[in-house]
């Protein structure tokens, strides 16, 4: 599992909510009541740096990865 600067990830909080956290960092770029909201600005934070967005279960393991890298079909909007 890549954790290096161009990966983010929506993971739970042990206090609570979700957080999205840069790959290797220690300290949550930002923190959310909602998974759904950890996944939407998560998104927007990947797209903004071409980075892969890895979507984490309560259980710790990847449900989802999204690449927001060099996308030859990305999404509108």
């Amino acid at each position: 599992m890549s954790k290096g600067p161009k990966s983010h990830h929506v993971v739970p909080n042990p206090q609570g909510g979700w957080d999205v956290k840069r790959g290797g960092a220690g300290r949550a770029s930002s923190h959310h009541e909602t998974k759904q909201e950890a996944i939407d600005r998560g998104r927007e934070i990947s797209r903004n740096q071409s980075s892969e967005l890895r979507i984490h279960n309560r259980d710790g393991r990847i449900s989802r990865s999204d690449s927001h890298g060099n996308d030859p079909y990305p999404p509108e909007g």
